[in-house]
């Protein structure tokens, strides 16, 4: 650890520090980071872009008392060393560990949960006016990045703030991405004002003339720059909205944002502190690899290259794909919403760039402009993290599904995802999906029925949803492709007295937990359900006279979910019958590993096999 670096043990001790330390301040912390990262995995671009930012932003504020909201909150890594948490970095993202998000329990300093973006304006603002109402004196920072900013809510918010009379600080963070880069008329309108010779060219012509002569004029000038700006600068947006607008600012100079941040805290309004930031910063393979390194696994520091080559996933699957269904038939669409490499499109972006659309950080958007490409005759493919996909709720129900279009939603990272924690486990959607009208919902039981679900979905003509995990794609029952039909599941191994009906990922673990109920004298029926809703309800039908025990097995909260389902159907026409609904309680699961994580919610073979043992054999 460096030797300023161990001085910071709480808020407020970076003020301590001279400043002339702030230099080496900033690059030990980078060292820490891509150290501690390179070890447990993380978002590190982005942390490494934001240190000097995070450095201005605790010299001018005075914490906890102020508060700052990080939008996403992948770049507050540096605000946990300042707030002294830098001891429990070998523990970040690990079951029991700090997270890799803000959290109110972790911390008095962290004012906000997040995790997805373009919350924070609308969190301060709520801030803002509590503090007023409650008469407090406190500061209060919103801080969103550029990418953050092309989504719909962030606009909702700043329309909203227009309106104070009341000082509200919302820095935007511009490094020109979000995970992929930028796209979008936003996108444009800051390269402009990065790029602004007019303004910038002036600006440094002045500053340079007048230093030396008076250098109390060029504090009076940085001071009032946002009305000598205003003549330069495009657009001049925010400005127009009724925010003030300071800046550009340098944000990998430190003292230039704590001057940033105390001249905006004097002004009674909502004002944005524009900062120009590089993802990346101080770490060759990351400023090179921003998107790479944006959420990165255990590397080597020396090369940035992954400690462990891991399997094909059910991304690369899907990118795999893609790719061939666009060859096929030039209907093919796809839609991101600014994760093209996240969700494996960048393949078919390269391929059919004048198929691909990608639309920013803004899900509900994506879905309705995914129903106007399905109304004008095209295959859209909505390709989502299940986590985000969630936000876009409305917009299917009301856009999609009730007028019956043909949109496909693949939506990836469906269950545990495990490091990221709360706000990105994919354990909701079996259900949401679930409660749509003319929504069908599926999952592939291993890599080959990714594609046979693809190639269904494409064809079958109405809304339709695939959901399959993070991680590597299983490879096991390679020679098992029955025809895909609606609604019908597949019979993957016949026995007897318990009926294993497990959904997508789960098909997995159902094959190790009849393994363990053969040692004990069990020879458990497979079935892979391919179709949540509709679930096979003739299979049903067939089979449950010989069992006398049915298993519902699903990655998904019980509640709203696959078991439950199936458990009110098989109540209404099987009365008597056993069931035992395997699912994830309904809580919010913290960050850790995947395995540990199914150990302890009781979904691993295990936990699965003992709770049929104890059911059989009249030990419950």
């Amino acid at each position: 650890m460096g030797i300023l670096l161990d001085s910071i043990h709480k808020a407020g001790d970076i003020k301590k520090i001279d400043p002339a330390g702030y230099p080496q301040l900033a690059q030990e912390i980078r060292e820490f980071l891509v150290d501690k990262v390179s070890r447990t995995g993380g978002h590190l671009a982005s942390n490494l872009g934001a240190v000097e930012l995070t450095m201005g932003l605790h010299l001018a504020l005075d914490l906890p008392n102020d508060k700052i909201i990080w939008d996403v909150g992948h770049q507050s890594y540096t605000h946990k060393i300042l707030t002294g948490r830098k001891d429990q970095f070998d523990t970040l993202r690990q079951y029991g560990g700090i997270a890799g998000f803000p959290r109110r329990r972790e911390s008095d300093c962290d004012a906000f949960d997040t995790g997805h973006a373009s919350t924070s304006i609308s969190a301060g603002l709520g801030l803002v006016c509590a503090r007023d109402t409650l008469g407090e004196k406190r500061t209060i920072v919103s801080v969103i990045g550029d990418g953050a900013l092309t989504g719909g809510l962030a606009y909702e918010a700043l329309n909203n703030a227009s309106r104070l009379n009341t000082n509200f600080i919302i820095v935007l963070n511009d490094n020109n991405r979000s995970i992929s880069e930028n796209v979008g008329g936003m996108h444009k309108y800051l390269n402009e004002i990065r790029t602004s010779d007019a303004y910038l060219d002036l600006r440094d012509r002045v500053y340079s003339r007048m230093n030396g002569k008076n250098p109390g004029a060029v504090d009076k000038i940085r001071k009032a720059k946002n009305i000598f700006k205003s003549f330069f600068v495009p657009g001049m947006l925010f400005e127009e909205l009724g925010i003030t607008y300071l800046g550009p600012v340098d944000g990998n100079d430190t003292l230039a944002v704590k001057r940033a941040i105390e001249d905006a805290k004097r002004i009674r309004k909502a004002v944005v502190v524009h900062v120009i930031t590089r993802k990346g910063e101080g770490y060759i393979p990351a400023e090179k690899h921003p998107a790479r390194f944006h959420g990165t696994a255990p590397f080597e520091i020396e090369t940035g290259l992954p400690k462990a080559s891991s399997k094909p996933g059910y991304t690369d699957v899907f990118s795999t794909v893609m790719v061939k269904m666009g060859q096929r038939d030039p209907k093919v669409v796809a839609i991101t919403a600014a994760m093209a490499d996240g969700v494996g499109l960048g393949r078919f972006h390269n391929i059919y760039p004048d198929r691909f659309y990608d639309v920013g950080i803004a899900e509900e958007h994506a879905v309705t402009f995914a129903a106007g490409l399905a109304a004008g005759g095209l295959k859209p493919v909505v390709a989502v993290y299940s986590t985000f996909l969630q936000r876009a709720y409305d917009e299917m129900v009301h856009d999609v599904c009730m007028q019956d279009l043909p949109v496909v939603f693949a939506v990836d990272r469906a269950g545990l995802v495990g490091a990221d924690g709360e706000t990105h486990q994919g354990i909701l959607d079996l259900s949401y999906l679930s409660s749509i009208p003319n929504m069908v919902v599926c999952a592939p039981k291993n890599k080959w029925g990714v594609s046979d679900l693809m190639k269904f979905a494409l064809r079958y003509g109405h809304p339709i949803a695939i959901r399959y995990p993070r991680g590597a794609a299983f490879d096991g029952l390679k020679d098992l492709r029955t025809p895909v039909e609606l609604g019908k599941s597949e019979m993957v191994h016949q026995g007897s007295g318990i009926l294993l009906f497990a959904a997508g990922s789960m098909v997995e673990t159902a094959l190790a937990v009849h393994e363990i109920l053969k040692e004990k004298g069990f020879d458990a029926t497979i079935v892979n359900a391919r179709f949540i809703r509709p679930f096979d309800a003739e299979m049903l039908k067939e089979q449950l006279p010989s069992h006398e025990l049915l298993v519902t097995m699903e990655e998904n909260v019980r509640s709203g979910g696959f078991g439950e389902h199936v458990e009110s159907y098989v109540s209404e026409h099987f009365p008597g019958q056993k069931v035992l609904t395997i699912a994830i309680e309904d809580e919010y699961v913290e960050h850790g590993n995947v395995d540990l994580l199914k150990k302890k919610l009781g979904i691993d073979a295990a936990s699965i096999a003992e709770r049929i043992l104890a059911l059989q054999t009249g030990n419950t």
